[in-house]
């Protein structure tokens, strides 16, 4: 999970790219970048770190240009290095630049086509290579003139060779920028645009439709899954579907988690869909808990607050807040490395301690994933003098590990994974621990928009809708991540031994 933007203006756009990024920083926090294009040159910053510190003025004023692109990462495929931070770009043809939200499931055979192209990959990002497999086949092109024709042709090439998850946004030198979607539409990516004072049109392409109206841009809609978008330097708006087989299958992770609750992702409300999410849940409990006795329903902030409202809506049982949340730490679940996470709760979030002492609470939460988060939750809730600690999940039972950009590669590392829900809430030591049921999750976001063919849902079902994924491919996964995990542990020795041989 990354996020992603494109802007081409009637004036500059390094402002509105940066601005949006700063609504976007929940999709990664690890790396942010801009690249703009000024004078038929590319204008470039980016580093690790959130997108308030890795631009300041200086670099504000160098990034030139009434176009560019700009992407906030969360490392998924590659390793978390600076070199790796996005957009990437290559000189050929013409000057290309492209920022990836996603993951493709055949970078490993994309590479060796690479190769045979005589082009070079420099890092292990799987988004280099699909910006090498995108400017390798505009170079096929016959006409020094790029047209539209040319670029959806190109497009359509990427979509048979790639495959997985893409939202993309690219830039090409004295073009435009073209950006397109995977074709069953699995990361989400929304088109707007804006008119000036001067009455000149602006065009937007992003992540996240808040990424555009917090700026000042309307959403015109979503790009369809197979869609190319390509706007000229002069602001000239074609777009076509580039792909030969498409359906809509967007990731349901987005709405339980991802995405903001102010944001619309094909045609559904965020903030809609966890409402229906927590009715659901409410009514599950009420029929299966009737037993039990609930002095107040707290969420986990803040993914959850708007579900647990509706579940205390449904029960009659008082709602309270009963966590003061540090929002100057980021989000545990999208930080790179278990360790890190594990730290950063206790720093995270505080119990306020009259809401659970002598009290049996239900807190709530989107989902439970490694379970670090909850079982250190439910120790702090005990420590605060909970009499009793139920715990529902307004997700069901993470099993299986996603492969479109989610950080949860390996099976083994997921808490759901061969336990029962009984094993589960042993483990993170609640009394008692409730799951949405599947089917009642999907009901509750395709409530708003019965026209989407269905979700991807493989992180619960196993069923992973690009149909070419199987053992071999989560072995290989695997194999990268203890490779990573090799890497940082030679790291780490690397510098304990260093800091010992300057004590001495």
């Amino acid at each position: 999970m990354c996020g992603i933007v494109g802007i081409v203006g009637a004036t500059p756009v390094n402002q509105s790219i940066y601005d949006a990024l700063t609504v976007l920083q929940h999709r990664g926090q690890d790396a942010a970048g801009i690249i703009t294009i000024s004078d038929d040159n590319f204008k470039q910053r980016k580093a690790n770190g959130l997108v308030k510190d890795v631009f300041d003025s200086k670099h504000m004023q160098r990034l030139k240009g009434n176009i560019g692109i700009g992407h906030v990462r969360y490392p998924t495929a590659g390793s978390s290095s600076a070199a790796e931070a996005q957009p990437f770009y290559v000189n050929s043809p013409w000057g290309m630049a492209l920022a990836h939200n996603g993951n493709l499931t055949n970078a490993t055979q994309l590479r060796e086509t690479v190769a045979v192209s005589r082009r070079h990959i420099n890092t292990t990002s799987d988004s280099e290579v699909l910006l090498n497999i995108f400017a390798a086949e505009l170079d096929k092109m016959p006409n020094s003139n790029l047209t539209p024709s040319n670029i959806f042709t190109a497009v359509g090439e990427v979509h048979r060779k790639v495959s997985g998850a893409y939202g993309v946004v690219s830039l090409v030198i004295g073009h435009g920028m073209v950006a397109f979607r995977d074709p069953d539409g699995i990361r989400p990516l929304v088109l707007g645009s804006r008119k000036t004072e001067s009455g000149d049109m602006e065009y937007i392409v992003a992540s996240e439709s808040v990424g555009l109206d917090t700026i000042g841009f309307e959403v015109m809609r979503d790009v369809e899954p197979g869609e190319a978008i390509y706007i000229t330097e002069d602001r000239q708006l074609f777009t076509k579907q580039c792909a030969e087989k498409t359906s809509l299958h967007p990731c349901i992770f987005e709405y339980v988690y991802l995405a903001r609750p102010d944001s619309t992702l094909s045609g559904i409300s965020v903030y809609e869909a966890r409402l229906e999410m927590g009715r659901k849940l409410g009514a599950k409990i009420k029929r299966e808990w009737a037993d039990i006795e609930i002095d107040a329903v707290i969420p986990i902030p803040e993914t959850s607050n708007d579900i647990a409202l509706e579940i205390s809506v449904e029960l009659g049982i008082p709602y309270r807040q009963g966590f003061v949340k540090n929002r100057y730490i980021g989000r545990t679940f999208i930080m790179p490395g278990q360790t890190q996470r594990r730290k950063s709760v206790r720093r995270k979030l505080n119990a306020i301690n009259a809401e659970f002492k002598g009290k049996s609470v239900l807190l709530v939460d989107d989902s439970i994933v490694r379970g670090t988060t909850s079982e250190q939750i439910v120790e702090m809730v005990r420590d605060a003098g909970a009499k009793n600690v139920y715990f529902a999940s307004a997700a069901p039972q993470v099993r299986y590990p996603n492969v479109y950009g989610i950080d949860m590669p390996t099976a083994d590392e997921l808490i759901a994974y061969n336990r029962t829900d009984e094993q589960i809430s042993d483990c993170i030591g609640s009394d008692k621990l409730i799951f949405q049921d599947l089917q009642d999750l999907k009901d509750a976001v395709q409530k708003q928009n019965p026209d989407v063919d269905g979700f991807e849902c493989s992180v619960f079902d196993g069923v992973y809708v690009t149909g070419d994924v199987d053992q071999h491919y989560f072995d290989y996964l695997a194999s990268l991540r203890n490779e990573d995990a090799k890497v940082i542990q030679e790291q780490k020795e690397e510098l304990a031994s260093l800091e010992m041989h300057n004590e001495s």
